[in-house]
């Protein structure tokens, strides 16, 4: 039998859950339809969910599709759980995206469309609540067209009973979004079962149905749609899995769901990862079966299948395991953290152990101890995602806590290009690091890779380099916020023989990174939305004000008698102005808003004045470096390292800028060594002439001995580097065939 993953999306009170009870009920999955309202339905199984009346986690259940499958996921459509459903996404093989037709496109519905985007996810667009009076067919397409894009295509007329003049209407709307298919429709008069699946699983189109999911009307069209203009991906014969939440059964087992992607999982099968940097080895102890909060066990899950698994402790949500290995990184993140306040007589050393599970569950917690403040942290998404969290904590661990006021979580990246240096040389140590940090594309998190020879630096100690660079979070000087958004390269380094032990080079690889943010300084990033706001036209002078006060950025357009500002602004300067808005437009105003990201912010000087980090006293992330000096490790401050390093600078004489191709990534993602194509011998020859004297010299030291080796031999493959040797007969780079690294 085919399987099929389905994703079902929706800004909140849209009918999503609504929805899926009836796809289930239609389906024959279950005998009556439950009810949000009434605390009976199918998937919402947690006390929180039947009190608040939301869906706070994804949950799975199982229907047929005539001869297919479908694993059918539930996520979250409340804004402060967006990252419970974007790890849904991951593992989607399409998604349903449910829009009110009495509210139309809403603020979230536009971030959940982009998400869908990026994730290129195939999409259904069911439009619910049709049944409620001011509704028209119509009216809603051209609205979607407008902000989902021309795409948007009403099929309902192909899997209805319509006239063949709709039909022909339906097949020409469809056929003038692809040159290919305006061809076959032309020719043909109308558009192959297969031309218009292909369409949608390239997301050309996106098939629109309309009914309400309360009176189960349209469901059936729209099962009918999903089984004909849907194809079921390949899977491949080697094993794959991707695992998308963590979570715990009434017995307090841990549970990995995931996503079998390829071949087969297996009953007591060993499986191999590489959570958090550390390679682990476990075994599979059981594979169960959920749909809502039942489940049954089998011995194996086949490609396509959604499983929870037990005995896998080390995985975590995002991570790969076979031929999917490698991390996933989350586009939304939470902007605000707080406090957590624990009640007298509850040790907070004693209790991050059991919120640790928590965090498991949800990454995106981020619970941190801070030393020097002795709280405890935790970043969150909203109001309601706080109750939530309290909830769960007096519900698992019979605590009662409390959260402070929020604040905003900035990021901080480099504002220049810089070599850092990194050297811990105490008694019987060693080791020094080079890095080559640069500013990153925005959005992109931290970049890691090495493009620094064999010959100077073994693979063993770069591969370690690079753990140690991915292992934590790295802290910018400015407020100590995190790293963001910066490519940082390994391109030399040094160790010894004898006395360069894997901790030797921790040290030196933290240093390396903290004397580079040092000496070139951090530009301070906030999160900030993309927002609409609509107003009637005689208030858009009081909104432009506003929007001007706190830093925005916007366009003024008219929308028939609205006027409508569209722009960026601040997270922070924003606050509750959605509250304001409402106030002085007497309900007549809108404002929608979407994370957009980072961007450098507007009041630097205030928020690192306010924050006060000092990164000279910052003991977990030294910027100095450690020399030997008669016998004794002597610290050397962050801007005379330098002047002592044992390796010569890359950038002491300006090499050509060192080019994307050039960087041996050696991510998370993969470790594979890309193809070089080095330089051939007559030009290290030439170079070798000009500094034969120098060689001499020191007869046989460094590095000269190598490349006169490797012109010999002429082994210049993917192991081979040769080494340009300066006048004091130090290294001065590594040739390549794109010029100097």
């Amino acid at each position: 039998m085919e399987r099929l993953v389905m994703g079902i999306l929706a800004h909140v009170d849209a009918g999503k859950t609504t929805l899926s009870e009836a796809i289930l009920y239609g389906s024959g999955s279950i005998r009556k339809m439950g009810r949000v309202d009434k605390g009976d339905a199918f998937l919402d199984t947690y006390e929180m969910e039947k009190s608040r009346g939301i869906t706070i986690f994804s949950k799975q259940a199982l229907f047929p599709l005539q001869n297919r499958m479908v694993t059918l996921l539930d996520t979250p459509g409340h804004v402060d759980f967006s990252a419970e459903m974007e790890r849904t996404l991951q593992v989607l093989d399409c998604a349903i995206l449910v829009i009110s037709g009495a509210d139309g496109v809403q603020g979230h519905t536009r971030t959940l469309w982009r998400l869908l985007g990026d994730y290129r996810i195939p999409v259904f667009l069911f439009i619910n609540k049709m049944d409620q009076l001011g509704t028209d067919r119509q009216t809603l397409m051209k609205e979607l067209k407008a902000v989902l894009g021309e795409g948007c295509v009403d099929l309902g007329c192909l899997v209805e009973e319509s006239q063949e003049k709709q039909r022909t209407a339906c097949y020409e709307e469809i056929a003038i979004n692809e040159e290919a298919a305006l061809d076959e429709y032309l020719e043909t008069g109308s558009l192959t079962r297969d031309s218009i699946c292909r369409m949608v699983e390239e997301r050309r189109i996106f098939p629109c149905f309309f009914g309400s999911a309360l009176k189960n009307q349209g469901v059936r069209e729209l099962l009918e749609g999903l089984y004909q203009f849907l194809r079921v991906p390949a899977y491949s014969q080697e094993f794959g899995a991707r695992v998308f939440k963590i979570s715990r059964d009434g017995q307090g087992n841990r549970l990995a769901f995931l996503k079998v992607t390829g071949g087969r999982l297996k009953a007591r099968m060993l499986l191999e990862g590489r959570g958090d940097g550390t390679a682990w080895e476990e075994k599979v102890n059981q594979i169960r079966i959920y749909s809502g909060d039942r489940f049954q066990t089998v011995e194996e899950a086949e490609a396509g299948s959604i499983c929870a698994v037990t005995g896998l402790n080390q995985v975590r949500p995002g991570e790969g395991l076979g031929i999917e290995a490698g991390g996933w990184l989350p586009v939304l993140e939470p902007v605000l953290t707080c406090r957590m306040e624990l009640p007298e007589g509850v040790d907070a050393a004693g209790f991050l152990p059991k919120l640790r599970q928590l965090e498991e569950e949800e990454p995106q917690l981020h619970i941190i101890w801070d030393e020097a403040l002795q709280e405890l942290q935790v970043r969150i998404m909203g109001e309601v995602q706080t109750e939530v969290v309290k909830g769960m904590i007096l519900e698992r661990f019979g605590v009662k806590v409390d959260f402070g006021r929020g604040n905003i979580v900035y990021k901080e990246t480099v504002a220049d290009r810089v070599e850092g240096v990194g050297h811990f040389e105490p008694l019987r140590h060693y080791a020094e690091v080079h890095l080559l940090i640069e500013p990153g594309e925005p959005g992109s998190g931290l970049v890691f890779g090495t493009a620094c020879s064999e010959d100077m630096l073994d693979r063993n100690w770069q591969r370690l380099v690079l753990t140690h660079l991915e292992e934590r979070e790295h802290r910018g000087i400015l407020t100590g916020s995190a790293l963001t958004d910066t490519r940082i390269t390994l391109v030399a380094g040094r160790a010894h023989q004898k006395h360069t032990e894997g901790g030797d080079f921790r040290q030196a690889t933290y240093r390396a990174l903290r004397q580079g943010l040092m000496e070139v300084g951090t530009i301070l990033l906030e999160p900030c939305y993309d927002f609409r706001l609509e107003l009637p036209e005689k208030m858009v002078g009081r909104a432009m004000a506003d929007l001007e006060k706190m830093a925005g950025r916007f366009a003024l357009q008219q929308e028939g008698e609205q006027a409508v500002l569209t722009g960026t602004v601040p997270v922070a300067s924003l606050g509750d102005y959605q509250k304001e808005v409402a106030s002085y437009t007497r309900g007549h105003g809108r404002l929608f808003c979407t994370l957009k990201g980072y961007e450098p912010c507007h009041n630097t000087e205030e928020i690192v004045e306010r924050i006060g980090y000092q990164p000279d006293r910052d003991t977990e992330h030294p910027s100095s470096s450690v020399f030997c000096s008669h016998g004794a490790g002597v610290i050397v401050p962050w801007n005379e390292v330098k002047a002592q390093m044992h390796v010569e600078s890359i950038l002491r004489e300006p090499p050509e800028a060192l080019r994307e191709s050039e960087i041996k990534a050696l991510s998370a993602d993969s470790r594979r060594r890309e193809e070089t194509v080095w330089m051939g011998t007559e030009e290290v020859d030439a170079i070798l002439a000009r500094t034969f004297h120098a060689n001499r010299k020191e007869k046989g030291r460094g590095n000269g001995s190598l490349v006169r080796k490797a012109v010999n031999s002429q082994t210049f493959g993917r192991e081979a580097a040769q080494t340009y040797i300066g006048k004091k007969g130090r290294t001065q780079g590594v040739l390549s065939a794109g010029g100097w690294v």
